[in-house]
């Protein structure tokens, strides 16, 4: 008897990863999710990879998410604003309303910083103007929460945007001096007296 059966030795193949939806309604939603997140501005080239879309479709859908939040969809003017800085996108308090924000922020914020706070807070207030990944690097930690609490509490603000890269750069306010109790920041203590030499260490190496 004859065994007429015919094994297929074809590989597989991979199945076809399902396409995003590249409408602008569907493009526009998955925008929001990542600018809800974003702390610093984001070309639209890495939006574009950010939410799996075409740049013309992301464009498309920046002009409608900025269309709907300034009520020109027919809709109400939104207290938020996507607003275009230093070549990239981001989410911001209309100006009218950071007082509203300010005050309760001021409100819900404690009265003491946290020592990761003022460690940060130290770090912008003698390298500034210096960006967050800069700040980051320096405290070997993540900065970013720290960052939002010390601009809540108005110790520190955006001094400008780099045009090429996005990054913010970082300076400290008016209202950090009258905390501190002085006029300019020149007053602020020199630093390298307080900086270990590494003297210690060397005189007590042991030679072998």
């Amino acid at each position: 008897m004859t065994d007429d059966t015919v094994i297929d030795t074809a590989p597989a193949q991979a199945p076809i990863p399902a396409q995003r939806p590249s409408d602008t309604a569907s493009v526009a939603r998955r925008l929001e999710a990542i600018l809800l997140i974003l702390d610093e501005p984001q070309s639209l080239v890495s939006l574009s990879a950010a939410v799996g879309a075409p740049v013309p479709a992301v464009r498309q859908a920046v002009e409608a998410l900025v269309a709907d939040y300034d009520g020109r969809t027919g809709g109400p003017v939104r207290g938020f604003e996507l607003r275009e800085v230093g070549g990239g996108w981001r989410l911001y308090v209309r100006e009218e309303y950071d007082d509203v924000v300010g005050e309760f922020v001021n409100t819900q914020a404690p009265s003491r910083l946290s020592q990761a706070a003022l460690e940060t807070l130290a770090v912008i207030a003698y390298k500034q103007p210096v960006t967050r990944g800069q700040v980051a690097s320096i405290r070997a930690v993540n900065v970013d929460s720290v960052v939002r609490t010390l601009l809540a509490r108005g110790l520190i603000t955006e001094v400008f945007t780099d045009p090429d890269t996005g990054a913010i750069h970082y300076g400290t306010t008016d209202q950090l001096l009258v905390n501190l109790g002085i006029n300019s920041l020149d007053e602020l203590p020199h630093i390298s007296p307080l900086l270990d030499d590494g003297s210690d260490g060397f005189d007590g190496e042991v030679l072998k």
